[in-house]
């Protein structure tokens, strides 16, 4: 449910009235046949939603206020006295991008034991016993291009908390134990990684579209046995500093007492000169491949991409609106055909994963029976292809806008999400105004330009194809698609 705060007084009336109309139409629904109650001529105008309009709600977008400290931290807070709770979330460039090749997973292993682990003056196990007595929470995780430590708590427990959270930021421990376990994990992870055919198959693709590049690269258990608790260590001191950080904070605090208390704790906190380590685009060189993994299930896993886009992208709205009409919901043309005109998969979709760093890929999925799958592939590329013959419907292309624009107000649901959505805007460099332009940008999208865009960046033609499945199911053999190559589970070894 959206808060009403999030619309200006105008707007509210508006919501106000027609939610008493809606009232008095339940109301009139209920009369019994025979009640002695008389419907008026103007109780029957009323009562006919079909008939009714209304001026379009003048939604504001919300906003929330930044600060920069004097260390060049950038905190961007949005006060909510809705519930005496708090919650900050830190964004740290850094990352799986950033890692030794021969070390790949020290970054996920780094950002585990960054919280579990402990600080200096924190063992791990009173750090536990800590947050649970306080019903406080601190977390920390790094994937491919940030690092992320947040807290939720109380409003009474918020100076203990901060402070701990600091610690945690400043002073990780990396306790030998909790390494150990953590290794531990990541090792049987990796073991079992191998369960699940959409895991597989996902995995493959990636490595499929990205190669050698980091973000293609997938830890094994060489290279997790390889990272030391010292490598944990120096890549703590390496990324984490206040001049690379954002921090988002929403909830019921004290604005000035919060910055001061932010001050304060990170004051001798020493920023880092090292630069960053150059890391290479991902190669745009696009070609097709069949890649096959043998796997003894009942239901095939398909999954064909390419390189994509990323953010920068001029053409990224009218990519938006193509990107729906092909497989972006119930009414998409993937949807329509494959799951309810032929029944060959009860999911099926494709998208453009938009790149924040780097360029991110184009994805179509599905799963049907092993018996259908070449006959799946088929109509995935078929209709595919078909978004680069002609331009789209007018229905359809209304349909699209129209969901997009209508459900962009559901990001604003929360302080939470608004505060953290417009500290990521800075911490990832989108251009000033996206998301006050999002809507018009969107709204200008045209058949032409969905045609345009179709042509230019869907490339059926280059397609990395990725089936895991029993092949002496299969209704027609791979090879029909190219040459197939084998890929052996090995887990990694």
């Amino acid at each position: 449910m959206i808060p009403i705060r999030l619309f200006n007084k105008k707007s509210q009336a508006k919501l106000t009235l027609f939610a008493i109309l809606l009232a008095f139409i339940a109301g009139c629904g209920t009369m019994q046949a025979g009640a002695a109650k008389t419907v008026t001529p103007e109780m029957q105008q009323l009562a006919q939603p079909r008939d009714m309009s209304f001026p379009p709600l003048d939604f504001q977008l919300p906003k929330s206020d930044r600060v920069q400290l004097k260390n060049g931290m950038v905190v961007y807070l949005l006060q909510d006295r809705e519930l005496p709770i708090v919650n900050l979330t830190a964004y740290l460039n850094a990352g799986s991008i950033y890692e030794p090749k021969d070390k790949v997973g020290l970054a996920a292993l780094t950002g585990a034991v960054l919280r579990s682990g402990g600080t200096l003056k924190t063992p791990p196990e009173k750090l536990d016993r800590e947050l649970e007595f306080m019903a406080s929470s601190i977390e920390s995780a790094i994937n491919s291009d940030h690092a992320g430590v947040s807290f939720t708590t109380l409003t009474k427990n918020l100076d203990k908390t901060l402070a701990l959270f600091a610690e945690v930021l400043k002073e990780p421990a990396f306790d030998p134990a909790r390494v150990e376990i953590a290794k531990g994990n990541a090792l049987e992870g990796i073991r079992r990684q191998n369960d699940d055919p959409k895991e597989i198959a996902g995995r493959e693709l990636a490595r499929a579209i990205y190669g050698d590049h980091p973000l293609g690269r997938i830890p094994t258990v060489a290279t997790v046995k390889a990272i030391s608790r010292e490598d944990m260590v120096e890549f703590q001191k390496r990324y984490f500093y206040p001049a690379n950080l954002i921090v988002a904070v929403s909830g019921d605090f004290d604005r000035e007492k919060l910055l001061q208390s932010l001050e304060t704790l990170f004051a001798d906190w020493p920023n880092q000169a090292k630069p960053f380590p150059p890391v290479p685009k991902p190669s745009e060189e696009l070609s097709p491949a069949v890649l096959h993994v043998q796997k003894d299930v009942n239901q095939s896993v398909i999954r064909m991409g390419h390189l994509g886009i990323d953010k920068n992208n001029p053409d990224l709205y009218a990519i938006k609106v193509m990107d729906y009409i092909l497989g972006g919901g119930f009414t998409s043309r993937l949807t329509q055909e494959i799951r309810s005109n032929q029944g060959l998969a009860y999911n099926v979709d494709s998208y453009f994963e938009v790149g924040r760093r780097f360029k991110g890929s184009f994805v179509a999925e599905t799963e049907t029976k092993s018996e259908s799958t070449a006959k799946t592939i088929k109509l995935l590329d078929s209709i595919i292809t078909g978004m680069t013959k002609a331009e789209v419907s007018d229905e359809e292309l209304k349909l699209a806008k129209d969901s997009i624009i209508n459900s962009f107000i559901f990001g604003f649901e929360r302080s939470s999400t608004v505060v953290n959505q417009q500290a990521r805007l800075e911490f990832y460099g989108y251009p000033k105004g996206y998301l006050e332009n999002y809507r018009d940008n969107i709204a200008r999208v045209t058949r032409a330009d969905v045609l345009r865009v179709a042509r230019q960046y869907l490339r059926p033609d280059a397609m990395k194809l990725v089936v895991v499945g029993n092949e002496k199911k299969f209704d027609q053999p791979l090879s029909q698609f190219g040459k197939v190559q084998e890929i052996k589970l090995n887990n990694n070894k």
